[in-house]
């Protein structure tokens, strides 16, 4: 079954860490990239940070404005995991974040919600004031 599974959320104080994790299953062997995006409450969905996922790939990783410098994508292709280490945290990076994987290069690239095929159900992170 092909699916992505996210983990790690919760509730933290402001400037706290919490590293989320997405396991992949399924054809993970025809992902073209892997991205982390969150909705807040009234808000949007809005893009986090890409990556592609070959290992062999020259394609740069992707970030918001918003968590450039704070939020870090890794992945572990032997795991079929992709991670969000987030750091230095603030309330409103409260949402409920969501690992999505891209099976193709296209127009959208990898900031765009609309090129990603395949979702997680997503998972909550509560910042505290």
């Amino acid at each position: 079954q092909v699916q992505l599974v996210e983990s790690g959320g919760g509730l933290v104080q402001a400037g706290g860490s919490l590293r989320l994790s997405c396991a992949a299953s399924g054809r993970t062997f025809s992902y073209y990239g892997m991205g982390w995006f969150r909705q807040a409450p009234g808000k949007e969905r809005e893009f986090v940070a890409a990556m592609p996922w070959s290992p062999w790939s020259n394609e740069r990783t992707y970030y918001a404005d918003t968590v450039k410098g704070r939020f870090t994508i890794t992945r572990d292709n032997a795991k079929n995991t992709v991670y969000l280490q987030m750091n230095c945290l603030k309330p409103e990076d409260t949402a409920v974040y969501y690992c999505a994987a891209k099976y193709y290069s296209d127009t959208y690239g990898y900031q765009d919600r609309r090129g990603y095929d395949l979702w997680g159900k997503g998972t909550q992170v509560t910042v505290s004031s």
